[in-house]
């Protein structure tokens, strides 16, 4: 008896300055699939927001020395999303044969990051077509995402965070809001992820100019208090049968170049970065972030997936810095490498996900 594959919509790319990093992690998703369990369907989407539906290739969708991959109107044929959006299909419409009908999907990956993707958009477009998904839902996936708002949550929950400001569109840094953070400062936009767009200030006089140019990502903007610590990660996953949630082997991020923090060309252009998995950390320290971590999933209201990051001073406390409802899948990125570390191996751990969203469903839970 043949079992029906499960027929799944990857979704990559999209408008976020975070394109072409949701274009590696797909590439890595999609190799990893098992073409005996799964049927995919790669469905791009440009930088103004057009679905295309590609080949799937992995090779297209890798970082070619520092050329970054891109999702275009030439990677495939468009993809028409369905007018009635309790509809599952998809319409295809190729200039040579015209439009045509795919058949329904019975789960989509969106391997997105940043805005219209990771922030609640994509989520709520997939609830009112009844698609389950991978992920987090509306709520948790645009409170993530802002990190005024996943403060705001994870301290309510009793997990300490570092000292910040949040600069809405016209406003300014105060002369007491200088002298409650001091120096030096992260400028960061407020909604985006991959290090874009943040800024490190070690002068007051050169504020204005961070600010500019995380504005020039989101009108939002937060500065925070520059923490002096190790950078630690954490994998979450939802409890695969509606258990607690599950938490990863910790890793410990170090830069080892002249990049002064873990910004963009560290992580995925100039292989600065070193990596320890399992940190070493004392059992109690170790304990207490894998504790913070479960515990703001689920202040959050997290599903299915989530890394968060934290910083251990030399005094050994412990804050949260931030949470990734759907972080980078790439190769080198952490939340696939702890796991692996943890015993759930790639190929296992994206099955994983897809049973857990199959099994979870849409609407209210």
């Amino acid at each position: 008896m043949n079992v029906p594959k499960t027929r799944v919509a990857v979704v990559f790319g999209g408008r976020s300055t975070e394109h072409a990093i949701s274009c590696v992690s797909a590439g890595s998703v999609l190799q990893a699939l098992d073409a005996d369990e799964f049927e995919v369907v790669p469905v791009g989407i440009t930088r103004e927001g057009r679905w295309v539906l590609t080949s799937g290739d992995p090779a297209a969708l890798a970082i070619q020395g520092r050329r970054l991959p891109e999702i275009t109107v030439d990677s495939g044929s468009a993809v028409v999303l369905p007018a009635d959006p309790t509809d599952r299909g998809l319409v295809v419409f190729d200039a040579a044969d015209g439009p045509s009908a795919l058949s329904d999907v019975d789960v989509v990956f969106p391997v997105l990051h940043g805005a219209y993707g990771e922030d609640g958009t994509l989520q709520g477009l997939l609830e009112m077509a009844g698609i389950p998904y991978v992920g987090a839902g509306v709520f948790a996936s645009a409170a993530a995402m802002d990190k005024e708002f996943a403060n705001k949550l994870t301290t309510a929950a009793g997990i300490p965070s570092g000292p910040y400001v949040v600069l809405r569109s016209g406003e300014s840094l105060t002369a007491q809001d200088q002298q409650r953070l001091g120096l030096p400062v992260f400028v960061k936009p407020a909604r985006a992820g991959s290090s874009y767009g943040i800024t490190k200030v070690n002068d007051w006089a050169d504020l204005d100019a961070a600010v500019a140019a995380a504005r020039e990502v989101d009108p939002k903007v937060v500065v925070e208090a520059a923490i002096v610590g190790r950078e630690i990660e954490c994998g979450v996953l939802e409890g695969e049968y509606g258990d607690e949630p599950e938490v990863s082997e910790l890793a410990e991020v170090r830069v080892v170049s002249d990049h002064e923090f873990y910004d963009f060309e560290a992580k995925y252009l100039d292989e600065s970065c070193e990596f320890d998995i399992p940190a070493h950390l004392p059992e109690r320290v170790t304990a207490q972030v894998k504790e913070y971590a479960a515990r703001a999933f689920s202040a959050l209201d997290c599903a299915g997936l989530a890394r968060i990051d934290f910083f251990v001073t030399p005094e050994l406390d412990v804050y949260f810095n931030e949470i990734n409802t759907m972080p980078g899948f790439t190769s080198s990125s952490m939340f696939p490498r702890m796991w692996a570390e943890t015993g759930l191996p790639y190929p296992k751990l994206v099955a994983r996900l897809i049973r857990t969203a199959m099994r979870r469903g849409t609407g209210l839970r």
